[in-house]
């Protein structure tokens, strides 16, 4: 075992949309940082592929096996790098809508009100976008939450095919709007080119170590404190020690962390007092739909268009349905990768058509569904096996959707045939995953207070999706990045 001698202010574990952020805000407070990182820098982002790169699949899964709730092993569709999964999302920065922080009744049950609101967000919301270079319109949405200010940046052009998409969805009284993306100097923004990478740049005081894997946080005899941070770099084991510890592994990842870190004081896993580490696993309902291109399209171009008409639902369905946004160009959409059935199906609707010619003949169209927080939804450990045990819920809710937007292609698409193939992600794309250490004020009912430190160790904090309460159906990637920058705030005042 190796101690390292250097003491720091804050010991990050993760370079996500949570981590990655916080790293660049603590560090130009002049915090001294230390980022432990499982992976290395990508040779190649998504938005950079060509041709039917997309779809060498044991490029875009972590280097691991978990097991589903049935126990049947798969590779989960992550990102082990610098920047994580922000290096292979779509670059949709999304606001979660105004309602989505209260209590909301769905068919199947409740989503729960969050212990913060809207308002409470919306700072850093507008901090995020100009952060992340957010390129949007507003006001063509009627669920969009108020603004501060407007998009730092211009929406991104769309592609004649979608914007002649948008002309007849409009005529058929919807309303399209602009999808807000981050765009930068190198393509879509993410969290190692907008947050650790220029923090090193600038010379300040953060130190990386990548292939370094944190396999456990020791606490002192009394359990109220992380002591040191035990992490395997090329097979050799480290300790680390600081002042403040945030993990940031991603909701599946920093709820194993600390189930892998139980100790005598917190025998059921660190922080977990009230039996909620690894509770209410949330990653919405997701499902792609192909409909043919009006003309050829490159299959390389950004997503542009949301449509959130059926959001709350609509007269037939008083309760929320979701989010509809275009894909994008299939040949840069990781998840559509996961949808085989989709190509089968395209495939025998489009014969003799090789899959790269399918992809620019081809629209996408994702469409997302809130989850419901469910505790029986849950990460856990066997063996030191990551068992993901997920059943999905508030199904018609997403029926529903499928079925209206169905029948929206099939009134404004007329060269489909009335065909439109579809398909559902799979268990192993863990995209949108939350809510496995909610927040809230009561230590029974949450495993982070408001600042997202964890109520059971003082110095203890999360700072990734896992605090959420409840999904919502939009992206959840700006407001992971709006929540690391209100908890750099707080610990900005704790170090002072």
């Amino acid at each position: 075992m190796i101690i390292d001698d250097r003491y720091y202010d804050v010991i990050i574990v993760g370079t996500g949309a949570g981590g990655g952020t916080l790293t660049r805000k603590l560090a130009e407070a002049g915090k001294k940082i230390l980022v432990l990182e499982q992976g290395e820098f990508t040779e190649k982002e998504s938005s950079e592929l060509v041709e039917v790169e997309i779809f060498k699949k044991e490029d875009y899964h972590a280097p691991e096996t978990w097991y589903d709730s049935a126990g049947e092993p798969f590779k989960p569709q992550m990102s082990y790098c610098v920047g994580g999964n922000t290096k292979i999302y779509s670059g949709v920065l999304l606001r979660l809508r105004e309602r989505d922080f209260e209590e909301v009744q769905h068919q199947d049950g409740i989503s729960p009100e969050w212990p913060l609101k809207y308002q409470d967000f919306e700072p850093y919301y507008t901090e995020a976008e100009k952060l992340y270079r957010a390129c949007g319109k507003a006001g063509d949405d009627p669920t969009e939450p108020p603004r501060s200010e407007d998009y730092p940046f211009p929406p991104v052009d769309r592609i004649p095919q979608i914007e002649e998409i948008g002309d007849r969805l409009s005529k058929y009284e919807l309303h399209p709007a602009y999808l807000p993306i981050g765009i930068g100097d190198e393509g879509r923004t993410d969290a190692e080119d907008t947050g650790v990478s220029p923090a090193i740049r600038a010379g300040l005081d953060v130190t990386l170590k990548t292939s370094a894997k944190v396999v456990a946080l020791h606490t002192n005899p009394s359990g109220r404190e992380v002591k040191a941070v035990e992490a395997q770099i090329k097979g050799q084991s480290y300790l680390f020690m600081g002042h403040i510890v945030v993990v940031a592994c991603g909701a599946i990842n920093s709820a194993a962390l600390l189930l892998r870190s139980a100790n005598e004081k917190h025998p059921q896993g660190l922080a977990n007092s009230s039996d909620l580490v690894g509770r209410n696993l949330m990653k919405q309902l997701m499902t792609v739909i192909l409909q043919r291109s009006p003309q050829p399209n490159s299959g390389l171009f950004q997503r542009t268009m949301y449509v959130n008409d059926f959001y709350w639902g609509d007269k037939d369905f008083p309760y929320p349905m979701g989010h509809v946004q275009d894909s994008g160009g299939i040949l840069q959409d990781v998840i559509f990768s996961e949808s085989p059935p989709i190509l089968s199906v395209a495939a025998k609707l489009m014969p003799g058509f090789s899959l790269k010619q399918l992809a620019k003949s081809s629209l996408g169209w994702w469409l997302q569904t809130e989850d419901l927080p469910d505790p029986n939804n849950r990460v856990s450990l066997s063996e030191n096996k990551l068992h993901l045990n997920y059943t999905p819920n508030n199904l018609e809710a997403h029926d529903r959707l499928l079925y209206r937007w169905q029948e929206v292609l099939k009134a404004t698409d007329k060269e489909s045939l009335g065909i439109h193939p579809y398909g559902t992600v799979p268990i192993q794309v863990v995209a949108h995953q939350c809510g496995t250490c909610r927040f809230g004020e009561d230590p029974k009912s949450s495993v982070l207070d408001l600042n997202c430190r964890t109520h059971d160790v003082d110095n203890l904090y999360i700072v990734d999706s896992s605090f959420f309460p409840s999904s919502a159906a939009v992206s959840p990637a700006l407001t992971v990045i709006a929540n690391a920058l209100r908890v750099a705030e707080h610990l900005i005042e704790q170090l002072n």
